[in-house]
């Protein structure tokens, strides 16, 4: 794809979003910005979106802080962990926001350029810059209420008057859609009177104006500087709502769309291998139209799209927990079905437990009102929290279930351990097998359980899915091998292990979906150069099941081998045992 039509998106997008004089005024001052990234970085040119996504074995979530030694910097701390206990398993990491921040665990972020000083600094960074490829939060839908821009538009210094949606009480808002049960607008003091600013989760999260070009390209540089820092892949938090207009729902808004293809095409231009994903916890359409369309001068086998490559898979937590709750895969069986990306460049990051909770927003149209309080019933009994959001009619819904994936699946006092390992491990493994890039939240790597001190210590239901580790203490468990955190991690790293070995599995390696029953979530994976198929089989129950497999229609008359086990398989009837998870390979 040549400069100059990335540059003509590029104006394309600025005059659609400013219109045509403020528009170009705006790619003036950009281009300027590109063209001195570029001679700063000319390495960057040479990497395509396919040589970072399709090397994305597992994506690996955690905080910066999460594993913690007295006397060292956490992010050193953590590149130890990796070293010693993940070396070549995990080739991304996602760095949850290591900002310094005033709430929301990081969220709220007060200097987008620094690191906490808690964590570290940009140089505590090396080692896993040299180990992984980073993936960085842009959490630029809002900013905190302690920051500098913020606290300059309280006292009126320009530029940053114009930074802040500031809106009349007498305004209509009852169309905008509230991921929070909490107020849309804040009310603060500025020096020149009282105001209320947009605040879309919290009065310390200030949402920014996107109207106003320079926002736009202070972000702009702030991503750049990202990319400087070691960033491939760039998560943009929250994003659906980045644009408002008042009388309407202030979310999926055209112009978001428009932004984050301006985004797209501003990386295409200087960082082609920098991949963008987007955060967006809404049902399934919604969700992906942020894969945005195809480019019209992108052929070949893998087109390219023009806005994220990966978009966040959110209804795949709320549908496990369902099957494993129902011992029943039907309704997975026929989503995974279903499922499909719109261009052969683009991939899901599957995910089933992370820094948030569960959202069941996602599961609407896939599960009944009936089943999703199933759900909410659930965690409830097994110790969990349940997070509501306001709706347009003044009325709350569930928004969002807080619980280790572990609590959630297992009765913390009833299921005996070598069950609730079984039955977890057989959770994972179904993330593990579906086509696309497996994002693992560290606490899954151990089976954490319900952190309720730390709701204690905050105040909030997600919390209890936060606890952190000291690194001596881990390593103690780990060493432990009747503990259910070296239980679950022995088998972990053996299931990241071998799929890693086998090309089947990479992101971009097609999928189909088997039905072989409700008691058993089957996929097969084809390697893109057809090089070898892998059939993974889950058993979702806690009873045996047996199941035919007839060898015309899984292209064996010679047998199959697990990859796990090395245990050989004949064809025909085949049966598993409660939880059993089985990734076969064709014997040769």
């Amino acid at each position: 794809m040549g400069s100059s039509s990335i540059k003509d998106r590029i104006i394309n997008l600025l005059t659609a979003l400013y219109e045509e004089k403020q528009g170009l005024e705006t790619w003036s001052t950009l281009q300027e910005s590109l063209e001195s990234f570029q001679k700063k970085n000319p390495q960057l040119n040479g990497i395509t979106p396919l040589d970072t996504l399709e090397n994305l074995d597992a994506l690996l979530i955690t905080y910066a802080d999460q594993i913690q030694s007295p006397g060292q910097p956490h992010l050193q701390t953590l590149a130890d962990f990796l070293q010693d206990y993940l070396t070549e398993l995990a080739s991304a990491v996602h760095l949850l926001p290591f900002f310094p921040f005033s709430s929301d665990d990081g969220f709220s972020v007060i200097d987008y350029k620094a690191v906490n000083p808690a964590v570290g600094d940009w140089e505590d960074l090396d080692p896993l810059r040299n180990c992984c490829k980073l993936m960085f939060d842009a959490v630029i839908n809002h900013i905190s209420s302690q920051s500098s821009w913020f606290q300059k538009y309280l006292r009126g210094e320009d530029p940053y008057t114009e930074y802040f949606l500031t809106v009349g009480l007498e305004e209509d808002l009852s169309l905008v859609v509230r991921p929070r049960a909490k107020p849309l607008l804040s009310e603060v003091e500025t020096t020149s009177g009282f105001r209320h600013v947009w605040t879309t989760f919290s009065t310390d999260q200030i949402d920014l104006n996107y109207k106003n070009p320079a926002v736009l390209l202070e972000i702009i540089d702030i991503l750049l500087f990202y990319i400087q820092q070691g960033a491939l892949i760039i998560r943009l938090d929250a994003i659906a709502y980045m644009w408002k207009e008042i009388g309407t729902s202030c979310i999926h808004l055209p112009q978001t769309h428009q932004v984050i293809k301006l985004m797209r095409a501003v990386l295409d231009y200087v960082a082609p291998g920098v991949l963008l994903i987007t955060e967006t916890n809404v049902p399934h359409q919604e969700n992906i139209s942020y894969f945005g369309n195809q480019l019209s001068d992108s052929g070949g086998k893998y087109p390219l799209g023009d806005e994220a490559q990966m978009v966040y898979q959110f209804p795949l937590a709320p549908l496990v927990l369902h099957t494993f709750r129902t011992e029943n895969a039907q309704v997975l069986n026929n989503w995974a079905s279903s499922i499909e990306t719109p261009f052969s460049s683009a991939a899901f990051l599957n995910f089933i437990a992370s820094h948030d909770g569960i959202g069941v927003r996602p599961a609407e149209g896939l599960l009944s009102t009936e089943e999703i309080q199933g759900l909410v019933n659930q965690v409830i009994d097994h110790g969990g929290e349940v997070s509501y959001k306001t709706n347009p009619d003044g009325s709350k819904s569930v928004y969002e279930l807080n619980i280790t994936l572990y609590d959630a699946l297992s009765h913390p006092q009833n299921d005996p351990l070598d069950l609730g390992v079984k039955r977890f491990l057989a959770s994972q493994a179904i993330m593990l097998s579906l086509s696309g890039v497996p994002g693992i939240y560290i606490h899954s790597l151990f089976g954490s359980p319900n952190s309720h001190e730390s709701v204690k210590k905050t105040g909030r239901a997600r919390s209890i899915n936060r606890e952190k580790f000291q690194f001596d203490a881990l390593e103690s468990a780990l060493k432990d091998k009747s503990s259910r955190a070296s239980l679950v991690f022995s088998a972990y790293t053996h299931y990241l292990k071998i799929r890693k070995e086998h090309p089947a599995f990479k992101p971009l390696a097609p999928q189909l979906i088997p039905d072989l029953g409700n008691s058993v979530f089957a996929v097969l994976r084809t390697a893109v150069d057809e090089s070898e198929t892998v059939l993974c089989l889950i058993n979702v129950t806690s009873k045996p099941v047996e199941i035919s497999l007839d060898g015309e229609s899984f292209n064996s008359t010679s047998g199959w081998i697990d990859l796990l086990t090395g245990d050989e398989y004949s064809p025909g009837k085949m049966n598993l045992g409660p939880y059993q998870v089985l990734w076969l390979k064709e014997s040769e």
